[in-house]
Order: structure tokens, then sequence, then C-alpha cells
């Protein structure tokens, strides 16, 4: 069962189940939905399982209704690996790169966007209405979203991103979609306002009263719907099984997991691994310039009243409101603490935690931060071993100190996502474009580039409507009103 972040309104009911989140991921006073109660993990009821078999183990033990996994899990069969979605790499003894992007857009957004996107359309298909999908990106979660949606019957999505905050391919990832179902918009803003947009029309009523209206429903598929949240649970625990099963670690063994960290959803999946029992040392938080999460895990303070979004060469993290730290608060401290803290950062732009809460923090998270300078330097370095890595990646490379414990590096993106950066970093003219960058690469390393990323180039952005923030809802009505 889920439980609200900040209390219950009492418009709402107190505990919902999975399925009701996906389809209604609302929260009273504007919060999120949340796990309940957080059962423990027996490392060796779940030691040998397959992956597809973790995901049902972990449903099961969460009280999550699985009727609609196994179709849901059949997504898995268009990644490099039909059988498990991640991989794998040694890098020293003591540090393993997992890698999150063997799926269709390749970024991590795959794991868990791919599985809950079919299980949202499955559900959508049960209730037979029609539903307006939201999605905010940084840069990756709404391709992997409108590959999941795409032409999917009752479901009309809506994709905002950063206008000037993207890749060239996450951006043609995006525009080049050209499924009737989807509108991609292109906002002159950051992340940080994207975000916001969706969140109020979530809560707006004359948006609301018109979508009732033309019999249109509401969901979303950004991190705060906690559909996405469940599937970023598994790989953290599948990674201590992987440490296991290969006699790396035995099961008395603790491992630090480094997260590059945005909007938290994926670091906040390795928090939750870590109290059903998952022996996780520490979840080391990377971060860009844009360190708010650095000061905030140091200081207690979550202040951005003074502070301008960054654009960084890792875009993905360029982000200053973390909206999954809200559950983060919500598990450590409660719903009325939350509830406080969230209303300041509402208002003031800043809370802070005290002394004690903060100790309390610690226990769980530690946190690096990197500059663009230092990111270019790992690139490079890496490079000279002939392991090409992101952006994102190499900031938590950054993040590493190799003190005996076995470590695990959240790679969340392939190298072709990011090429003109890499490129940059191996002393390439840092204007080239994104094909010449790939194919400079790609010759250099004799590293193949996916057919998902290579044919982008060869298509028409179609999908491309640029708007004002304020904008926004009036857009979507027109295009609604357009389709319906």
């Amino acid at each position: 069962m889920l439980i609200e972040t900040r209390g219950n309104d009492k418009k709402r009911c107190v505990n919902i189940g999975l399925h009701e989140a996906i389809l209604n991921p609302i929260a009273s006073f504007n919060g999120l939905w949340s796990l309940k109660n957080i059962p423990q993990i027996n490392i060796n009821d779940i030691k040998d399982l397959s992956y597809n078999d973790l995901t049902k183990y972990i449903f099961e033990i969460l009280g999550a209704d699985s009727s609609l996994l196994d179709d849901a899990l059949l997504s898995y069969k268009t990644f490099d690996n039909p059988h498990t979605p991640l991989d794998f790499a040694k890098l020293d003894d003591n540090l393993f790169l997992q890698k999150l992007y063997t799926g269709p857009t390749r970024a991590f957004k795959d794991m868990a966007m791919q599985p809950f996107g079919r299980m949202l359309c499955n559900l959508v298909k049960k209730e037979d209405k029609k539903y307006l999908i939201l999605t905010a990106t940084s840069g990756d979660t709404g391709p992997a979203t409108l590959e999941a949606v795409k032409n999917a019957q009752n479901i009309y999505a809506i994709c905002m991103y950063p206008k000037d905050g993207t890749s060239d391919v996450q951006r043609l990832q995006m525009t080049t979609n050209d499924a009737k179902n989807i509108k991609v918009l292109a906002l002159d803003g950051d992340f940080d306002d994207a975000q916001s947009i969706l969140k109020n029309l979530l809560n707006d009523t004359s948006f609301r009263e018109f979508l009732d209206k033309n019999n249109f429903c509401i969901s979303a598929t950004n991190s705060i719907n906690f559909g996405r949240i469940i599937f970023q649970i598994i790989y953290h625990i599948y990674s201590y099984i992987y440490l296991l099963k290969n006699h790396i670690i035995n099961n008395t063994e603790s491992i630090n997991i480094i997260v590059p960290s945005g909007n938290f959803g994926n670091a906040l999946g390795a928090f939750y691994a870590k109290i059903m029992g998952i022996k996780i040392n520490k979840i080391i938080i990377a971060t860009n310039a844009n360190s708010v999460l650095f000061d905030f895990i140091k200081t207690g303070k979550y202040d951005i009243r003074n502070r301008k979004l960054l654009k960084t060469n890792s875009p993905a993290m360029d982000i200053l409101k973390s909206s999954n730290m809200e559950r983060v608060l919500f598990h450590l401290y409660g719903h009325e603490r939350t509830k406080e803290l969230m209303e300041n950062l509402d208002k003031n732009k800043s809370y802070e935690i005290s002394n004690n809460e903060l100790a309390k923090l610690n226990l769980y998270f530690d946190t690096y931060k990197s500059d663009d300078n230092a990111t270019l330097a790992i690139i490079k370095e890496y490079a000279q071993k002939n392991i090409i890595i992101d952006p994102h990646t190499a900031t938590a490379l950054n993040a590493y100190k190799n003190d005996g414990i076995k470590t695990i590096i959240v790679s969340t993106a392939q190298w072709s996502k990011f090429a003109p950066t890499i490129a940059k970093a191996l002393g390439l003219d840092s204007a080239c474009s994104d094909k010449d960058a790939l194919d400079y690469i790609s010759n250099k390393f004799s590293l193949p580039i996916h057919k998902n990323i290579e044919s982008l180039f060869n298509k028409d952005e179609c999908n491309k409507t640029i708007v004002d923030s304020s904008n926004v809802g009036s857009i979507i009505k027109e295009w609604l009103k357009s389709i319906n």
C-alpha cells in the first residue's frame, strides 16, 4: 500500500494500491505517494533469482498488484540481453560499473519506463478511458516515455523539455517521434520550470475541469509517479546479488553505490533497497555544479533562493528542485515534518533540517561534487583505458575513493547520447556536431553506434513546438481539442 508524504487532506483515500497511484499520482497538499510499510528482505530468498523473478518477488513483498507484471516484463525483450536488462563491467578489484543503458533509448530511464509504460498502457486499456499523460524531462525521461507509449490506445502524451537543455541526440529522440498520440513541447525555460508546470497542471482546477468536460483523465510518467520508482528499486538489489553470485563479496559485506543524481529517483531506489535490508554502506550522491544536493547532505540546508540553474556538460543533472528527496524526508522524519519542510521550499525556496535530522540523513547518504573540468578529465582518463563513459557517469567516477569497500558506479547513459562532450574531452573541436562526434568516437575506439541512435539523423524533426512557459496549458487544450 501507498501513503501520502504530506498527510491526508480528507479528500482522498488514506491508503491506495500501486495501480491506482499509477493512474492518479496526485497526493494531498501537492505531496507524493510513497510506501506505507517497507518490508525486510532475507538475502537467502533472493540470491539465486533471475532479474524478472526478483522483480516479481519485490512486487509481492511490497504488496503491489502484480496482475499486469508478466506482460510489463516482456518489454525487456527489446533490450540488448532479453533476459537481463542491465550489464556490469569490472574497473578494478573494488569498482564495478552498473550499465543501465541497454534499452531502446540507451539511457537508464528505460529500466523503469519500459515495464512501467507497458503497465500504464494496459491499465488505461482496462479503464476504457482517455488519458492525458504528462512528462517533464531533463533529457532521458522524455525519450523513454515516448518510446513506451507511442501509438498506445487511449493515451495522449505531452512531453516538455528545456529548449536549450538537452543533448542533440536526446532532442532528436523526442522531436523525430511521429506518433499521432504524442506532442513535444520545447520550453523557453529549464527543467525546474518544466517540472513545476507539470505539478501545477496536475493540481490546476480549471485545467482538470477542461479535461473532465472532454472526457480525459490525467496522469504523469515523471518519477513523481511511484510506478516508476518501484522498478528502480530492483536493479540496485540485483547489483548486490550480482556481486554475491560472482563471489566478489560474501553475504556479510556491505557495498557503496555512487549515483549521479538530479531528480533523485535513482538514488531513492537505492535508499529503499538499503532500508529493505540490502547491505549498502552508503549511497553517494554525485552532483555537478548545480550542487544543491551536495550542500543539503553536507549542511542540512536546502536553499535555492539565490541560485541560478547552471548549464553543464552533464545536463540530465541540471536540476535544483529534486522532487524525490521529499520521499526520503517522509521516511526519515514523518509526514508532518515533510509537509512543513516542503511548504517552506515552495513558499520560501529553502528549508533547513536540525543537526539530529542531518545525522540521520547521513546514515544513508554521502556526497561529492564535480565541475565540468573534472568531468572532462576523468572521461579522458578512462578513454585512455579504452573505457568510454558519458559525462554523468564521469561525475560518479569522480566521487569514487578506493577505501576497500566494493563500489557500484551507476552508469546512466551510453556514450552515444553525449558524444560531443566526450569528443571535447579527447581534444576535438567543442563546436563539432553530434554526428561528427559520434563518427569520431566510433572510428577511434571501434565502437558501433547503436541503430536507434544512428537512425535519428535521417529523420525529420516533425514534432517540436517551442512555447513560453506561461502558455503550456492553453497549447495542450488546443491540441486535445484537435484530436478529440
